[in-house]
């Protein structure tokens, strides 16, 4: 999916040269190019001119009529010498600097080629004799071998037994393939071509035999490997690719031209076709870059009518198994401009160098990039466009993602496309100018055209009967202008509707010129608007236009300002901008000043986020968002751990194509070229709290399924807002089975804090509910009536769902309504749901034996029928049972139904309307299950069941000893005796004496009542006695009946005067310290030169008063806050005559107001109780544990502890144990 771009390039024509040149390599200097030709060698510096040159016609190596021919030629930089091979057969060191020139060897025969190994370990020669000699660097000859040998090699295949190969079937045009002659252009010399790790080398010669070019390979010993299979039409053209697996080389077929690869046995392995008719070209020379990533391929047209040729150089990729042609440089037919040689650099990976018979040195920088339009329109916003030959492949991802070489749509133009820009105004951000090689300027646009377009095509599936989805451009208008060069233009930028930048070369070496272009209405040509020179090589630019600004950045790390179409201005102008103190070329990413990462392999940039793949083979994605610069970078390296949010991980060598807008899609390439699509977590995440804020529910819901996002984002988000538009998104939603998903899913958990924490700053959750509902319980109820006001019979099963899931389920609720819907379906309908289906669905939500119980509890026996008959229970078990329970009356039937599932308290409600006969059953399962106080409740208190059942409770609680309660419940029911005797048991005697006078004690029964109760008296006389042991039986009997929140309330008060503010110790350290520290910004002393006044206790505490004022803005306004909340704590403890209320309320038969009472205490401890943590946070905890004295405290160290004993927590434990 990616392009070549032009970088840069450059070159030049030196005024002060002779001859023609043969052929060039690079100096070992960097930017030196040394040019042999008839005459000699030059070099060319990095100024592009001639910087040192040796005449090989002085000492007679070159004929001076300059009939000479250099065949090869190559920089020795350990030698200080270059190393060039003549025709005659001479191999010659020249010094450039001293301009001396060694003769080191000579063949007789002469040389044809000369070739050095990528080490320059090694050189190979090619006689005329047809023999080749493999030589050291200090050329010592290793060995000499004949290039047409009779054996394969020693690669040879094993024979299976099918017999020779002459003797097998060729095919339809016969065994005389194999010995086509060559074509008439080529010149017959050998072709040598070495691996990229030098251990092999291939050598291409014509046959003698059968006048065909065959491929032999041969080790660094010059030992024989492989011959090639005999292929009809092989041409000269031969290019071992660096990576090794593959050999490239030419062959002209009866209906086209290819470009095949030979393996290293010598088999064919794929080829791809040239743009070109048969006999139209030939292929002198096929180039691999050093990464095997490019194949230059040097054309030029066969000679008609004795014309000039054209020439041409194509760059080739390979992706998927396709061959794209991605750039075709055309140079023209004049005789100057013929092209001589080419080279690909060997530092710079895609450089690219050209020699020109006219001296005309070029070179190109090329890099990758992918064009891809990114806008406003929702059909068009993630459009890449892919240039193959004179078709541009556009890939609508926003749509579908098609694997390449496929497309969504291609555009078929004349000539070869070099350049593809999108247009810059986001809201045509689909439309597409396509520079070709013939410098046109092809415009593609949207929406205006009625007639399909014949130069637009449908890719994939289209024309094969389906009916296309995706809306395609049309060729607008096609401009052209023949004044720039072609080959050097570069950054093809779409400014406005008519209106376009390009930049070219400068006069100088390290110039630039922008072009601004504006098209002429109702004519095919752009004209020149204005040329603005640039001192500086432009490597890139990024357009504006909201500003109408162009950022150029330079090779020398300055960033320029364009302006255009601005009124203000009467003229476009340049000027300085930005400046960066690394060069910006480099490998290495900056930012400023600072490196933030060296690792990333491809970038892309959307909206706040910033996406990376690394070496390390992970996608990463942040939020630039207020994320300073060394988060950046400690997030971007490899020692960092992101969360599982921002990282994933990918293929091994993936890269980002686009990011599809108002999407979640990121979309990667493989290294082998197919693609593969990807949620990255973070992007989902933005975009679904971007629907949610919009209240897009639906495109929300469907993300989040689809990428197992948990649905309680949907609420946790922003509770309010769900809430309020609860029905917005049930008709959003629209589906049941959606709805109900929703509705499993829910948990109580805040899902902003827990599973997605980078959401909890940017997400607008805040708690929505009553403190006594829970978050899944007030969902459903929200959903239920939201989906009750739209449509009830639609979503019955959404609702019986929003029962089943609320905590405890609403089971009998959701059975009601299935019973409910019985008695409906006599209408029929199409959209109700009927009792069956209903049915089953509860049963798939619930348990069928739990779901049996409660239609039992509904007392409805044909909806328990109904559910028995779906689950697994034996019928012979269940009819008899609900046969018996039919039979019943109807109280004493609920009676049996409650009692069977253990409803105890229903129970006894039914079976106290069965009449007086069965109240020995309802006493016996109240004493079984304990149900005492909901027994007193059934019964009116003046009935005799209410005193049996006072009666059977007080002794319960007389078991249980716990006397003072039995006392009351005796006491409340008339009977007087067993309550005297309880209150004497709990040491209550002023309650026995009134149930004493209640029972009619004369006075001296009742003295000697009151003389047996006292206790403090009995005690004394028993020590005068010396009983010691009754006296001690009877203080053990006083202190067990003593109540035991008597003593808790103590230790309170003992606690309380321990942590009183007066402590008598601060009177001490008060007298006894001066020192007052910064912190203490009203310090508690006064002092001068002469005496220090102390202030009474009293007098600091209303000045303490003062100080700690609760006025907002005060500065010790959060210490008096604290100190409040303290005092209305510990002002529970004032409540201790509450329990003394509450017994007289329940003596006299107040048990409501008693209740209302209880209830109220115990919410005002629990919220005390929950409340705490928030208001003396567990910082102010931790603080008030450092101790107050010691041998190293201080005057003011005892103060500051006192200070903090102000935030200590209060304590409010023991109240909700002592009063339930």
């Amino acid at each position: 999916m990616r392009n070549l771009r032009l970088l840069r390039n450059g070159g030049c024509r030196p005024a002060a040269t002779t001859g023609t040149p043969q052929c060039f390599c690079l100096g070992a200097e960097p930017g030196t190019v040394l040019v042999g030709s008839q005459h000699g060698l030059v070099e060319l510096g990095s100024a592009r001119d001639v910087t040192r040159e040796v005449d090989l016609t002085v000492e007679g190596f070159m004929p001076e009529d300059g009939s000479g021919c250099i065949v090869g030629i190559e920089d020795l930089p350990e030698h200080e010498c270059v190393c060039v091979a003549t025709a005659a057969g001479d191999i010659l060191l020249c010094n450039l600097s001293t301009k001396q020139v060694e003769c080191v060897g000579s063949v007789d025969s002469g040389l044809s080629t000369m070739s050095w190994s990528p080490d320059q370990e090694l050189v190979l020669l090619v006689t005329g004799q047809q023999t080749l000699i493999m030589m050291t660097r200090e050329f010592e000859p290793i060995t000499e071998k004949q290039v047409h040998q009779d054996e394969f090699g020693e690669g040879k295949f094993v024979a299976l037994g099918w017999g020779k190969k002459e003797t097998q079937f060729h095919g339809s045009e016969g065994k005389q393939a194999a010995h086509q002659s060559l074509p008439t252009w080529d010149d017959g010399r050998p072709r040598v071509t070495w691996r990229g790790d030098g251990l092999f080398v291939a050598v291409s010669a014509v046959c003698p035999e059968t006048g065909a070019r065959k491929v032999r390979v041969w080790n660094r010993e010059l030992v024989l490997q492989s011959t090639s299979e005999p292929v009809s039409g092989l041409e000269q053209a031969l290019s071992w690719k660096p990576s090794g697996n593959l050999i490239a080389s030419t062959q002209e077929k009866p209906n086209r031209h290819d470009v095949v690869f030979l393996e290293k046995n010598g088999l064919l392995h794929g080829e791809f076709t040239l743009p070109f008719q048969k006999g139209q070209v030939k292929v002198n020379e096929l180039l691999w870059n050093a990464d095997s990533t490019i194949l230059a391929v040097w054309l030029e047209e066969l000679k008609v009518d004795n014309s000039n040729p054209n020439s041409y150089v194509q760059l080739w990729t390979t992706g998927n198994y396709h061959w794209y042609l991605k750039q075709s440089l055309h140079f023209g037919s004049l005789e100057e401009n013929r092209l001589v040689s080419l080279l690909w650099d060997r530092e710079n990976l895609y450089r690219l160098h050209v020699l020109c018979e006219g001296w005309h040195y070029f070179f190109y920088d090329w890099h990758w990039t992918i064009d891809h339009g990114m806008g406003e329109n929702s059909q068009r916003m993630a459009n890449v466009a892919v240039i193959d030959g004179d078709k541009v492949l556009v890939t609508a991802f926003q749509h579908a993602v098609v694997p390449p070489p496929m497309c969504t749509y291609e555009l078929q133009l004349q000539q070869a496309v070099n350049q593809v820009a999108f247009h810059t105004n986001p809201q045509h951000s689909g439309d597409m100018a396509v520079l070709d090689a013939d410098n046109k300027i092809s415009v593609y646009r949207y929406g205006q055209s009625t007639t399909s377009d014949p130069t637009v095509r449908l890719g994939a599936v289209g024309g094969n009967g389906f009916k296309a989805a995706v809306e395609t451009p049309y060729l607008d208008k096609t401009y052209s202008n023949e004044v720039m060069n072609p080959l050097g233009l570069r950054f093809l930028t779409w400014l406005s509707d008519d209106s376009f930048l390009v930049v070219g070369e400068g006069q100088h070496a390290a110039q630039s010129v922008l072009y601004h272009l504006t098209a002429v209405p109702h004519e095919t040509e752009a004209e020149e608007q204005l040329s603005v020179p640039v001192n500086g090589e432009v490597i890139s630019l990024c357009c504006s236009p909201t500003t109408k600004t162009i950022a150029l950045q330079l090779a020398d790390r300055r960033i320029l300002k364009y302006l255009w179409g601005n009124p203000s201005l009467p003229f476009l102008i340049v000027k300085p901008w930005r400046f960066f103190p690394v060069p910006l070329h480099t490998v290495i990413n900056f930012i400023i000043f600072l490196q933030v990462a060296s690792n990333i392999t491809s970038f892309a940039t959307y909206n706040e986020f910033l996406l990376v793949t690394t070496n390390s083979h992970t996608c990463q994605c942040f939020c630039l968002k207020n994320m300073p610069l060394k988060a950046l970078q400690a997030c971007l390296s490899s020692a960092a751990a992101p969360n599982s949010e921002t990282l994933r991980k990918v293929e091994r060598g993936s890269r980002i194509i686009t990011v599809v807008p108002q999407d979640t899609k990121v979309v990667l390439q493989m290294p082998r070229g197919n693609l593969e699509t990807v949620h990255h977590r973070a992007l989902v995440l933005a975009q679904i709290q971007k629907w949610l804020d919009r209240l897009m529910f639906r495109e929300a819901f469907q993300s989040m399924r689809k990428l197992r996002i948990n649905l309680n984002l949907l609420y946790d988000h922003n509770p309010k807002v769900f809430l309020e538009n609860a029905e917005n998104f049930v008709r959003q939603i629209d589906t049941v089975n959606y709805i109900n998903l929703f509705f499993t899913e829910l948990k109580e958990e805040d899902f902003t804090k827990t599973m997605y924490p980078s959401l909890n700053g940017s997400s607008k959750a805040q708690s929505y509910q009553h403190p006594d509902q829970k978050k899944v319980n007030l969902i459903c109820d929200v959903m239920r009536v939201a989906m009750e006001n739209i449509d009830p019979q639609k979503y019955c099963l959404s609702i019986l769902t929003a029962h089943v899931k609320k905590s405890p389920p609403e089971l009998e609720i959701a059975l009601q309504k299935v019973h409910d819907l019985r008695g409906e379906n006599n209408t029929p309908d199409v959209k109700a749901v009927s009792a069956e289906e209903a049915l089953k669905y509860l049963l798939f939500l619930v348990d069928v034996n739990e779901l049996y119980d409660y239609a039992l509890g509904t007392y409805d026996f044909d909806l328990v029928v109904m559910v028995a008959e779906k689950s697994q229970k034996d019928p012979k078990e269940y009819l008899p049972f609900l046969n018996t329970l039919r039979k019943m009356e109807t109280n004493y039937q609920r009676y049996t139904i409650d009692k069977y599932l253990k409803r105890y308290k229903k129970a006894l409600g039914h079976l106290s309307k069965c009449g007086p006969e069965h109240f020995s059953e309802f006493l016996n399962l109240v004493k079984d299950q304990n149900q005492y106080c909901e027994a007193l409740k059934l019964y009116p208190p003046s009935t005799q069941e209410y005193k049996d059942i006072s009666d059977a409770y007080g002794e319960y609680l007389v078991q249980k000893q716990l006397y003072e309660q039995a006392a009351l419940i005796f006491a409340r029911a008339g009977i007087f005796a067993k309550a005297l005797d309880a209150f004497q048991d709990s040491g209550s005697w002023q309650q026995a004496l009134c149930m004493a006078t209640r029972l009619g004690y004369t006075k001296d029964k009742l003295s000697s009542l009151s003389r047996s109760m006292d206790y403090e008296e009995a005690l004394l006389l028993l020590l005068e006695g010396a009983l010691w042991e009754e006296a001690l039986r009877l203080v053990r009997h006083f202190r067990a009946q003593e109540p035991e929140w008597k003593y808790f309330f103590r230790v309170q008060e003992q606690r309380d005067d321990y942590e009183t503010p007066n402590c008598p110790e601060l009177d001490l350290f008060s007298e006894t310290s001066s020192v007052v520290t910064a912190s203490d910004m009203n310090s508690k002393y006064s002092h001068s030169s002469s005496r220090i006044s102390v202030r009474s206790s009293k007098n600091r505490r209303k000045a303490e008063r003062k100080r700690y004022s609760l006025k907002e803005g005060s500065p010790f306004e959060d210490i008096a806050l604290l100190e409040v909340l303290g005092e209305n704590v510990r002002a529970v403890e004032t409540v201790k005559d509450i329990h003394i209320l509450l017994k007289q309320l329940v003596l006299f038969g107040y048990n409501e107001q008693a209740g209302t009472l209880q209830q109220a205490l115990e919410e005002i401890l629990q919220l005390m109780e929950t409340s705490i943590p928030e208001i003396w946070t567990p910082d102010l905890q931790r603080s008030s544990v450092n101790p107050v004295l010691g041998p190293s405290s201080t005057a003011n160290s005892i103060m500051a502890a006192y200070q903090q004993k102000r935030m200590v927590t209060p304590v409010v434990q023991g109240w909700l144990r002592l009063l339930s």
